[in-house]
């Protein structure tokens, strides 16, 4: 705060202020800069309305509630904060464990005092990881890095996206596969894709029905790259063992939602760079790149498309 107080007029307004548009649309049109989170909606309405603005930073990596072509025509500059990498990796193999290893199932039956008869404990059995193949959907920042941590495994890795990293595949011994071919062969599924229309319920029905009976689907991207529908049908009739998810259709998940009553998934409220030393660093590059912006300067992390 005191770094952007130094550049400019500061003003804090809590995101709940703009769950209706019409606000953000009668204020916007008095700043210079913004720094916003995911729930906070830049499209061209709000952009055509923001005449004196120069810079929207985002804090996160997805920057899907900003329409950047809108942005570009404008002149206004967005940011993004692309340091997030190794908290998320960090939750999807927590969110990995605790579904393949039952964790979360087990601890709810200690502390619900059911664990009588020791015996009783072969109902948590679990799956190993090692031999395994880890499939990754995505081979970005968050990806690549999952691929480097997870050879301590001795997994198999493949990947898919619509680029090659031929550098990776010979440094991390990471194997190209085309969507189906992963699907089919992996036994573990992560997601680390952006939220484009490319990408919008890039697994569904016909997707799911192709992974493996005995796979797990972990996402720690956007909700909307699942089809949530569909996911809801596959792991209530059996065509996958489990998943594991932090980010939903709907955000905050809605409570008739049946994800919150089905065994063979592990939920979380959208954490993947919840930890203390992320939140710094994200503040920290959020407030930097701005006031480059403001002082006619590039930003550390700038978003074209």
């Amino acid at each position: 705060m005191r770094r952007l107080q130094d550049v400019a007029d500061v003003t804090v307004v809590a995101s709940s202020t703009f769950s209706q548009k019409n606000e953000l649309l009668r204020i916007i049109g008095g700043f210079e800069g913004a720094i916003i989170t995911s729930n906070i909606p830049f499209d061209r309405d709000v952009l055509e309305k923001a005449a004196g603005l120069k810079v929207v930073s985002r804090f996160g990596v997805g920057y899907d509630c900003v329409d950047v072509r809108a942005a570009v025509e404008r002149g206004v500059v967005v940011t993004n904060t692309p340091v997030l990498s190794e908290a998320v990796v960090e939750l999807v193999f927590g969110l990995l464990f605790a579904v393949a290893r039952n964790i979360s199932k087990a601890d709810a039956y200690l502390k619900g005092g059911q664990w009588s008869v020791r015996e009783e404990r072969i109902r948590f059995t679990g799956v190993d990881f090692f031999g395994k193949t880890l499939g990754i959907i995505g081979l970005g920042r968050i990806g690549s890095l999952l691929a480097r941590r997870a050879r301590s495994f001795d997994m198999r890795l493949v990947y898919t996206d619509i680029v090659r990293y031929h550098v990776l595949e010979g440094e991390v011994g990471v194997q190209f596969l085309p969507l189906d071919m992963l699907l089919s062969q992996a036994d573990f599924v992560s997601l680390h894709t952006p939220l484009t229309e490319q990408t919008r319920r890039l697994i569904g029905e016909r997707e799911l029905r192709a992974m493996k009976p005995s796979a797990i689907l972990v996402n720690t991207s956007r909700g909307l790259v699942v089809d949530e529908a569909a996911l809801i049908q596959a792991l209530t009739e059996g065509w996958i063992a489990g998943a594991g998810l932090d980010v939903y259709e709907h955000e905050p998940i809605r409570l008739e939602s049946p994800l919150l009553t089905l065994e063979n998934v592990v939920l979380t409220p959208h954490l993947g760079g919840g930890t203390r030393e992320c939140n710094d660093r994200v503040v920290a590059v959020a407030v930097e790149n701005t006031i480059r912006v403001l002082n006619g300067e590039e930003p550390l992390y700038p978003v074209t498309s």
